[in-house]
């Protein structure tokens, strides 16, 4: 079976997660996108780790404001109610376990819930942001990502080679090829989606994964 990356499907997975009235900080890049794809009957806020409560969706080109950025920098707008304020509040907000549920990028994701997403050693990358801060203080830390690298190989591991992020904070780890809970040192395979199979993601995957008997295919 050839693999097609799919990065809606993972971002419209992840978003069927929330609950009214969670707060939600989305990390920058693929995460970012969930915010698309949130159901209308359900509420959420969105935090910005540079100082925000209740982000609303992008801007109108031509509309942008400048002095109105989330933490990657990308212009954003403010719902009605929202709030902007310092540092010091914002990683408060964080540190003090208010966020309800962190959606962090990854370079490597293992079985142990470690997290590589910040450097790649001889290459230039944004860098960590309120990545540590955000999955340690956050209640639920999921992780966002295409199922391979472009070499072919899987980006969750058995062991992360990369420098950590953040050491056994992972919960969950939402693919283009299926959704996995982290517990007890393997990736719990909860859901898979179509077209891939069970059988196609443990071949193609050299870490522990482990499939309960209510595993099934995803529907979104």
């Amino acid at each position: 079976m050839e693999y097609t990356p799919n990065k809606e499907i993972i971002v419209k997975r992840i978003a069927q997660m929330f609950k009214n009235g969670d707060l939600v900080n989305l990390g920058i890049g693929l995460p970012t996108q969930v915010g698309n794809y949130v159901p209308d009957d359900v509420t959420i806020i969105l935090q910005s780790e540079n100082g925000f409560v209740g982000l609303g969706p992008a801007p109108e080109k031509g509309h942008e404001d400048p002095m109105l950025v989330n933490a990657g920098g990308t212009p954003v707008t403010l719902l009605p109610g929202g709030a902007y304020f310092d540092s010091a509040t914002s990683f408060g907000i964080i540190r003090g376990g208010h966020v309800d549920y962190t959606v962090l990028g990854v370079l490597e994701v293992d079985q142990y819930g470690n997290l590589a997403n910040y450097k790649i050693p001889g290459k230039m990358v944004p860098g960590m942001g309120g990545a540590m801060d955000l999955t340690v203080g956050a209640k639920t830390v999921i992780t966002a990502t295409t199922h391979f690298e472009k070499n072919g190989d899987a980006k969750l591991k058995r062991t992360c080679t990369l420098p950590l992020t953040a050491a056994n904070v992972v919960d969950y780890v939402v693919t283009d090829l299926g959704f996995f809970q982290i517990a007890e040192g393997k990736f719990v395979l909860k859901e898979y989606f179509a077209p891939y199979t069970v059988a196609y993601i443990l071949n193609n995957t050299d870490a522990d994964i482990f499939v309960p008997e209510d595993c099934k295919e995803a529907t979104l």
